[in-house]
C-alpha cells in the first residue's frame, strides 16, 4: 500500500500502478466526470481515479489528496502530452510548482525540491489541527485550479502564476454571488465564504456585485474543465437540502449559457451535487459546524485510529524501547500523574512520533490535543508490559 507520508511514496505509487491507470484519449469530458465523481472537485476524496481503487481505508483525508492530486495531474499530463513518461511528468510538474513560490523561503530555498515536497506544501496549511479539520473541504476543493494551470503550463510553458490568480478571482465572484442572490441562505453560508477567503493563495477576497454584462469575465475560460469546474463550484455554492429557487435556476442557467455549457451538463451537475452531499453529508466537516468539537473528535479519532493501526508494529517497537513512558502510561490509569510526569509522558510521546512519518500530524499546531487518543490505544498495543507494570 502507498504511504503518502514516507519518503519514496511517489515512486512507489508509479510502480504498483503502472497499468492500472485510466485512459482517456484525449476525452476532457470524461476525465472530469471521473474527477468529480471520486469528490476531488468537492474537496472531499472517496476514492483514486484508477481501473481498479487503491485502498484507503488506512489514509488521512491529506494523505488521500495526495495521491488524487498526483494522479490527477499524472492523467492531465497523458492528456496532454500524449505521453506517459514518469520520469518527464516529474520533471515538468516540478518546473510548474517552483514557479508557483516565490524562491528563497520556505520549500523554495532549494535549488530544487522534489515532487513530493511540492505536493505536500499544496495540501498543507499553517492553520493549527481544529481550524484545518474544517477549512481542508474548499482548500481541497480549490486543488483542481492546480490541474487547470498544469494543463494550462503544459500546453504553452509560461509562468502560471497569472493564470492562477485569474481563475481564483473569477471562482470567488461566482461564488460570493451565487451565495448573495440565494432565497433561504443557510448556517453555513459565512463559513464557506470564510473558508474561500481563506484558502485563496493568488488574490484577496472581495465582494463584488455581478451584473449579467459582468459574466463576460467568463469568456476568457475556453477548456470544458474550467467551464464545468467553474459551474460545480457555483452549484456546490447553492445547494441547499430544498429544491433551488426559480432565481437560483436562473443565475445558473444565464452561468451555462455564457460559458455555453450544455443543459444536459447543467443537469448533471446538480444531480451530482446533490446526491454526492446527501451521501457523504455526516464524513464533510463543513456540514458538521453545528458542532465542531464533537465532529473534530470523531473524525480525529478516525484518522488516529488508521494512523496506529498503519504503524502499529513500528510504535510498539518505539515504545518497548521507552520503558519509562510505559511506566508512567500505565500509574496513570489508577492514579494521577503529577506536573513533572504528565510532562515527561508528553515529551517522550512526541520524541517517538518524530521517529515515523506517518505520526507527525501530533507535532503540528494544535497536535497536543490528538495525543490523548493515541495514549488510548497503547494499552492494546502493549497489554503484557501494561499487565507487568500494573502489578509492579
Amino acid at each position: 500500500m502507498v504511504n503518502p507520508s514516507a519518503n519514496g511514496w511517489i515512486n512507489k505509487f508509479f510502480s504498483e500502478n503502472k497499468s492500472n491507470y485510466k485512459e482517456y484519449n484525449n476525452d476532457l469530458l470524461a476525465f472530469y466526470h471521473d474527477v468529480r465523481s471520486s469528490g476531488f472537485i468537492y474537496g472531499h476524496v472517496i476514492h483514486i481515479n484508477l481501473v481498479n481503487p487503491t485502498d484507503t481505508s488506512q489514509l488521512s483525508s491529506d494523505e488521500i489528496s495526495k495521491i488524487a492530486l498526483l494522479n490527477s495531474l499524472f492523467s492531465i499530463y497523458k492528456i496532454v502530452s500524449n505521453s506517459e513518461n514518469e520520469v518527464v511528468f516529474i520533471e515538468k510538474a516540478i518546473s510548474f510548482y517552483t514557479f508557483l513560490h516565490q524562491k528563497g523561503t520556505g520549500l523554495f530555498s532549494k535549488s530544487k525540491p522534489n515532487l513530493e515536497e511540492c505536493i505536500a506544501n499544496r495540501i498543507q496549511t499553517n492553520e493549527n489541527i481544529f481550524a484545518k479539520n474544517f477549512s481542508h473541504i474548499i482548500t481541497n476543493a480549490l486543488l483542481f485550479m492546480d490541474i487547470l494551470a498544469f494543463k494550462k503550463y503544459l500546453e504553452i510553458e509560461e509562468n502560471p502564476v497569472n493564470y492562477l490568480k485569474r481563475i481564483e478571482e473569477s471562482t470567488i465572484v461566482l461564488v460570493s454571488n451565487a451565495l448573495s442572490i440565494k432565497e433561504n441562505p443557510s448556517k453555513y453560508d459565512d463559513l464557506l465564504i470564510k473558508l474561500f477567503e481563506n484558502s485563496l493563495r493568488y488574490t484577496k477576497f472581495y465582494r463584488k456585485e455581478l451584473a449579467h454584462s459582468d459574466f463576460e469575465q467568463f469568456e476568457k475560460f475556453d477548456s470544458i474543465l474550467e467551464k464545468l469546474y467553474l459551474l460545480d463550484l457555483a452549484t456546490m455554492a447553492m445547494w441547499s437540502d430544498d429544491e433551488l429557487s426559480s432565481i437560483e435556476k436562473d443565475y445558473l442557467q444565464t452561468l451555462c449559457i455564457e460559458l455555453d455549457i450544455e443543459n444536459t451538463e447543467y443537469e448533471i451537475s446538480l444531480i451530482n451535487i446533490d446526491s454526492y452531499i446527501k451521501k457523504y453529508k455526516n464524513e464533510i466537516p463543513y456540514f458538521n459546524y453545528s458542532n465542531p468539537m464533537k465532529h473534530f473528535y470523531e473524525q480525529s479519532n478516525k484518522n488516529v485510529t488508521k494512523l496506529i493501526t498503519r504503524n502499529g508494529k513500528r510504535l510498539t517497537k518505539e515504545l518497548r524501547e521507552s520503558k519509562e513512558l510505559v511506566q508512567l502510561l500505565a500509574k496513570s490509569t489508577i492514579s494521577d500523574l503529577d506536573k513533572d510526569e504528565k510532562k515527561k509522558v508528553k515529551k517522550q510521546l512526541l520524541d517517538i512520533c518524530k521517529t515515523i512519518p506517518s505520526l507527525t500530524i501530533f507535532l503540528l499546531p494544535g497536535g497536543g490535543l490528538l495525543l490523548p487518543i493515541l495514549i488510548k490505544y497503547i494499552p492494546q498495543l502493549l497489554p503484557s508490559a501494561f499487565n507487568e507494570n500494573l502489578e509492579d
